[in-house]
């Protein structure tokens, strides 16, 4: 198979929810009609030993929600998929926003009960910002939920989407008979057993014929002939090219923890969905055919194997192919790498492979040469751009809390912070160290990962700080710069990377310190092209 025909066969994804709406569960059923896993366990349920395949980080199987994105791929019909499964919870919101810089496409989730929530909010905000083609999968229908065309409303007004319907539910909860596919035009059944195989699809070329009060029964064949009208005349009809540009947003109805509705989800997915697509870097837009390869970390991951100690860096292959054991330029370095073992990832299993096209996510093993946001080339000197860097809203001092592990400690909260799980700043004043992070539950994952993975013990007290700011000065050299560090001295620190850092206490004195030193800029994010 030839290189354009390689990459016409990947479809890159990323799985976007609020915590609970069945992201993870989705994501194994997915797998498990790739044949890629044998049996699927429920996040949730504890009588199923095996765990959820994505959750592999032992805090995420106590827990039962996901706190790291996942990286899994597998074949289904001749396509290559790669789906980044993302966590839900607002307090790793970094790392899901960090991951839609790499996906093609998103399909999001939303809990039929609970309509749209608010981290669902956030997230679609950002793939509206950036254009990314999205499909909506509206989930557990097995359970009493809100009305169809409600949910639909909803959908439309408060993620300010375009939709309509690929599949209809017939009847919903207790009543739930099954769903319509609009697209494919047949009738699945649900027959309320998820161990079952899934019941054959029944194929309806015509919704009028009487055969419909054969398969459902004469009062929800009439619901359902009402509503597919009312569904032509409300939604604009399916069309790629505005899905593709991010303007119509497609919808499917089923439940991913009875494996219904989940392939036709899939293989309207890969019909539809966009081969992986150009992206912008600070010199050029770049083509996923070109010959020379180009590729970004967006994600770090320490310890994915705890027997090794390992640290792998995530990176997406935007054009030409990744090689094993070629030289490549690591351009903030400016020195070239070469990669014996770049790794793959099919469902569980990390394999090592000697080819990846665009559209692949490639682990890679890192000593620590490695940040968020780096870019590799054939040569070229180019940086991706768009991988943000939130300001922290909560800021607490670190403690050593076992002085003979001052060591692995201090080793532990380095790699933790390369993966951008939080950010860590040095107060000038006394050199203590305050950890900085955008959700609180952050602090436990990194207290409980210390221990486990490090054997280093850690505490917490309070830093009285409202938000971090950094800090770039007009002329480093003028009056108002060295008023402002003296002034300001016991609030300044420095992050990872040597930059100067206010950690304001109050929104008061952020709008205080601006009027007072216009010629020091104070921003929220720190891009990271500006760092190096």
């Amino acid at each position: 198979m030839g290189f354009i025909e390689e990459i016409a066969r990947r479809r890159t994804f990323g799985i976007i929810s609020h915590p609970d709406a069945g992201k993870t569960t989705l994501t194994e059923k997915l797998l498990l009609f790739g044949g890629a896993i044998q049996e699927a366990g429920a996040v949730k349920s504890n009588k199923i030993k095996k765990g959820a395949t994505s959750d592999f980080m032992e805090i995420e199987r106590q827990r039962g929600i996901s706190v790291a994105t996942s990286v899994l791929a597998f074949n289904y019909k001749d396509r290559k998929i790669n789906i980044l499964d993302t966590p839900g919870h607002k307090d790793f919101a970094e790392d899901t926003f960090r991951t839609l810089t790499a996906v093609d496409s998103v399909i999001v989730v939303i809990d039929v009960a609970k309509g749209v929530e608010e981290q669902t909010e956030k997230l679609v905000e950002v793939c509206r910002m950036r254009n990314i083609p999205m499909i909506v999968f509206i989930n557990k229908l097995d359970r009493e939920g809100k009305d169809a065309f409600d949910l639909l409303d909803e959908v439309e007004q408060k993620l300010k989407l375009n939709v309509t319907p690929l599949s209809f539910p017939i009847g919903m909860g207790y009543d739930f008979k099954g769903i319509y596919n609009i697209w494919e035009k047949n009738i699945n059944l649900f027959s309320g057993d998820s161990r079952k195989n899934i019941e054959e699809t029944i194929a309806i070329s015509d919704i009028n014929s009487p055969e419909l009060e054969t398969i459902v029964g004469d009062k929800p064949a009439n619901t359902l002939r009402e509503e597919l009208e009312l569904i032509e005349e409300v939604y604009p009809a399916f069309d790629r090219n505005e899905y593709l540009n991010g303007n119509l947003q497609p919808v499917f109805f089923g439940s991913a923890l009875n494996n219904f509705g989940v392939r036709e989800l899939l293989d309207c997915f890969i019909e539809i969905a966009p081969t992986p697509r150009p992206k912008e870097a600070d010199t050029r837009l770049i083509k996923p055919e070109e010959e020379k390869f180009t590729g970004f970390v967006f994600k770090i991951h320490a310890n994915m194997d705890p027997k090794h100690r390992d640290r792998l860096a995530f990176i997406k292959v935007v054009s030409g192919t990744f090689e094993r054991n070629k030289p490549y330029l690591h351009v903030r370095h400016g020195k070239n790498l070469k990669f014996s073992s770049p790794n793959a990832f099919f469902a569980e299993k990390k394999e090592i492979v000697d080819i990846s096209y665009p559209g692949d996510i490639v682990g890679l093993h890192d000593t620590g040469n490695f940040k968020i946001g780096d870019t590799l080339t054939e040569g070229e000197i180019l940086n991706y751009k768009g991988i943000p860097s939130f300001s922290p809203e909560h800021f607490r001092y670190v403690n050593n809390a076992d002085p003979l592990k001052a060591k692995q400690l201090e080793k532990g909260l380095d790699q933790l912070m390369d993966e951008g799980v939080a950010q860590l700043f040095t107060l000038e004043m006394n050199g203590r160290k305050v950890i900085g992070t955008v959700g609180a539950l952050q602090y436990e994952v990194i207290q409980y990962r210390l221990e486990h993975e490090y054997g280093a013990k850690c505490s917490y007290e309070n830093f009285p700080a409202y938000k971090a700011c950094w800090v770039k000065p007009q002329d480093p050299k003028n009056e108002e710069f060295a008023e402002f560090k003296r002034v300001k001295q016991k609030f300044l620190g420095k992050d990872k990377y040597g930059q100067l850092v206010f950690l304001a206490d109050s929104e008061f004195s952020i709008q205080m310190t601006q009027q007072k030193y216009p010629s020091v800029k104070l921003y929220f994010t720190s891009d990271f092209h500006e760092k190096e």
